[in-house]
């Protein structure tokens, strides 16, 4: 009985959060964290950790189309998981190779809104997991309105350094000049040039970093980051929906704040503009009547006290 309070508890607090969304986020990134220690907290095996949390995937790319966002990308195998034992990369592997077949045999219409991307050293997985990769990318490429992106063997700093190193090539093989390097250039030769800046980042299971994750897109961005304790496959809607109120309260700061900013502007433009026609009307004081100054500075005046309106206007 208490458990089905809770449930309808829980129901009620997702809807009042869904109802106060007012801008969501057009791309959600999430480091998804916690798979093993879920899986010894709970007393079960690393593998079925690592399974609870492909679950939860498929729950939150759902969540992302009620919303309305546009694109989701899940950080799924960084570079620094090479570092893992044989046996756990083996174990990962499996469950990528099942998950991706999984998704390229779905029906056509559970696949018709949503284009899968692949992004990260792709080279470095086994080739079964390429495979997989590349046919539910083939499959996919011609839908449009939601993308998911999946990061594979991805890593932010080896991404812009492969970035670099190709610029460099050009550079030295004279096909680009130095002084055409500029941000467009850079975000081209990035392997996931085609994915939008990402306004929210997501990360569970506690920790409090980005872990690498998306630096041109998302710091370069200055992505809203949403920090929160349970792990991966105990992320629950309720989560989800407090970051994006994360967001959206981000947001509203600042606009707020840079509303501030210009009205301060204005407000010092205005004030330098009354004063400059006052010190140059002392000067013309012999050649023009006091009336005509009094009415150049009152004119001044009154165009600067519209543009703080038109300022405030939009507060």
């Amino acid at each position: 009985m208490l458990s089905i309070v809770r449930r309808k508890l829980e129901r009620f607090y997702e809807g009042l959060l869904q109802s106060e969304i007012k801008n969501p986020p057009k791309h959600i990134a999430i480091i998804q964290d916690g798979n093993r220690r879920y899986a010894k907290r709970f007393g079960i095996e690393r593998e079925e950790g690592h399974i609870e949390g492909a679950k939860i995937t498929e729950h939150v790319l759902q969540w992302c189309k009620e919303i309305g966002a546009k694109e989701l990308t899940l950080y799924t195998f960084s570079t620094e998981n090479f570092d893992r034992s044989e046996e756990e990369r083996n174990e990962l592997f499996d469950l990528m190779e099942s998950k991706l077949k999984q998704f390229v045999e779905m029906e056509s219409e559970d696949l018709e809104d949503v284009q899968v991307r692949i992004i990260g050293q792709l080279e470095r997985v086994p080739a079964r997991v390429r495979k997989a990769a590349r046919d539910i990318e083939k499959k996919t490429i011609e839908n449009s309105k939601f993308k998911l992106n999946i990061a594979l063997a991805y890593g932010g700093r080896d991404e812009m350094l492969d970035a670099a190193i190709e610029i460099a090539e050009e550079i030295r093989a004279k096909k680009i000049e130095v002084g055409a390097i500029d941000s467009k250039m850079i975000e081209s030769k990035l392997s996931n040039r085609y994915i939008r800046d990402v306004d929210l980042i997501i990360r569970t299971g506690g920790e409090v970093r980005t872990s690498n994750f998306l630096p041109w897109h998302a710091n370069g961005n200055e992505a809203a980051v949403f920090f929160c304790s349970p792990y991966w496959p105990s992320f629950s809607k309720i989560d989800f929906l407090r970051g994006i109120r994360t967001y959206e309260h981000r947001e509203h700061t600042w606009r707020t704040t840079r509303t501030e900013r210009a009205m301060a502007i204005m407000k010092v433009i205005k004030k330098a503009e009354v004063e400059d026609v006052k010190r140059v009307g002392k000067r013309l004081r012999q050649y023009i009547p006091e009336k005509i100054l009094e009415e150049m500075v009152n004119e001044v005046d009154h165009e600067s006290r519209n543009h703080v309106s038109t300022v405030e206007n939009y507060r």
